[in-house]
């Protein structure tokens, strides 16, 4: 990531920087990556890499699937997503907004390839400046035809967004009927037309203005934080540290400054600032400036006077700091939360299984048996359809009757995948278990269900309880 690594060497010596065409090809394998990766499906089970459904109430990750009980493993992603993006800006600063942002590569479609080379509105690419002059029709048509190009991409890559939550193979029959699913492609049709709008009105304001990130990211600055840095030693001071110019001349303000005054990095600039007034929050570190002033300092045979480089650097010499306490500790924190997501992901059952008792502690039958009433909510997370029983686990097996009232004498039941059943299931005591006159006993026991096909692969336990009341209780309940 150094700078120094970055460049072409001129005949003469010098080194014309070329981060805009790495730039360009970093943004090709992006997309490509983006668009392809929704269609690939690993595994025996043809899961997808990754996919938050919440039609059908699953979570892919790495061909593993979760169901809706399971979404926790969304926290570690996340907490991997931020930490990430904090250890990204520590070390590079907004190295994300110039290199993989969504906004900074759909501008520079629009404004790059459709509306300069593939439109010719824009004289060259390298002059971010250029105010559009729409004063004929045909200018005009270009315009909107560069506009209505665009949307047709917006449509494109928002699909693409939507298939890592709708999969591609569901999207295509739900775009085909309309009627039965206004909301989801609704919501594609608003997207894409933000998107569009956004891209093509809002532009570089929203990196400025209404981004997030923009507003928090100097907090994560250090001097050794990697950023476009012009050199003022040799270079020259041209602007006083409140912002105003120091009386620049049409060429140099000092015959003994390098800066020619050519105003290169300046029009090459996408949020329009001037790299020489010092670090600036609207600077996306997209490197334009460094090309441009590398290609006007090569024909002096003198290096560039805007480089990748960190204030430490610069100042000593030397090259960029990029191990050091900050960015040592980030890289443990995420490898750390990379081992608790793959320790999670080891961890993921085939079924769930949840227990709640009902509000009354126990029943006594007129019969004299004792039951305990409880909720189980059994869900089949696996991809092929289970039946399913239980049992009580341990010593305690033998001691009590299992009894579903929903299913009669039955003592099994179906679960289709990726669905559950919830059930009332009484526990029955088969003999006396308390000798106590007065104090009810609690019965610690552990509920064993599982699928009958495959006792030892799909099982799980559940630690609940049995109460059993005292001789005087049922004595009562008996005598009323």
């Amino acid at each position: 990531m150094q700078a120094a690594s970055d460049s072409n060497t001129q005949k003469n010596g010098a080194k014309i920087e070329n981060f805009r065409r790495k730039r360009h090809i970093g943004y090709i394998i992006l997309t490509i990556v983006l668009l392809v990766v929704p269609f690939i499906r690993i595994g025996e089970a043809q899961n997808h890499i990754f996919l938050l459904s919440f039609d059908h109430k699953v979570l892919h990750v790495l061909g593993i699937e979760y169901s809706i009980q399971e979404f926790y493993v969304m926290t570690f992603m996340l907490m991997m997503l931020f930490v990430g993006i904090f250890f990204m800006t520590v070390m590079a600063g907004r190295f994300w907004c110039g290199w993989g942002c969504p906004q900074t590569i759909f501008r520079s479609v629009y404004r790059d390839i459709i509306q300069t080379q593939l439109l010719g509105l824009r004289k060259k690419i390298s002059n971010k400046q250029e105010v559009l002059k729409l004063d004929t029709p045909m200018k005009k048509f270009k315009y909107v035809l560069g506009i209505v190009l665009f949307a047709c991409i917006a449509l494109i890559a928002t699909a693409d967004f939507l298939f890592f939550f709708v999969p591609p193979e569901d999207f295509f029959v739900y775009a085909r009927d309309f009627e039965e699913h206004r909301v989801l492609l609704g919501f594609w049709l608003v997207v894409a037309s933000f998107m569009t709008i956004e891209v093509c009105f809002i532009a570089e304001k929203f990196c400025i203005y209404m981004c997030p990130y923009a507003r928090v990211q100097s907090v994560f600055f250090d001097n050794d934080t990697l950023m476009s840095i012009y050199d003022t030693k040799r270079g020259g001071l041209l602007y006083n540290p409140n912002g105003s110019a120091i009386g620049i001349a049409p060429k140099k303000q000092d015959p003994h400054n390098e800066c020619t005054n050519c105003q290169s990095c300046v029009k090459v600039c996408p949020t329009h600032i001037d790299i020489r007034k010092g670090t600036q929050l609207e600077c996306i570190h997209c490197l334009e400036c460094v090309d441009a002033c590398s290609a006007v300092m090569a024909k002096f045979n003198l290096p560039s006077l805007v480089t990748w480089s960190s204030p430490n650097a610069m100042e000593k010499k030397t090259k960029p700091r990029l191990l050091r306490a900050k960015t040592i500790a980030y890289m443990v924190i995420l490898t750390l939360i990379f081992g608790l997501l793959i320790f999670v992901g080891k961890s993921h059952k085939s079924m769930l299984l949840n227990i709640t008792r009902a509000s009354e502690l126990y029943i006594v039958r007129e019969s004299g048996a004792i039951d305990n009433v409880y909720k189980f909510v059994v869900q089949n997370v696996d991809r092929e359809p289970h039946t399913f029983a239980f049992e009580v686990d341990g010593d305690m097996a033998d001691k009590f009757e299992i009894i579903m009232p929903d299913y009669k004498d039955k003592k099994e039941f179906l679960i289709e995948p990726n669905d559950a059943k919830f059930l009332v299931v009484i526990l029955r005591a088969k003999g006396d278990y308390n000798d106590s006159i007065d104090t009810d006993k609690n019965m610690p026991l552990t509920i064993k269900s599982y699928a009958t096909d495959n006792k030892e692969g799909i099982n799980i336990k559940y630690n609940t309880f049995f109460m059993y009341p005292s001789k005087t209780i049922i004595e009562k309940k008996l005598h009323k």
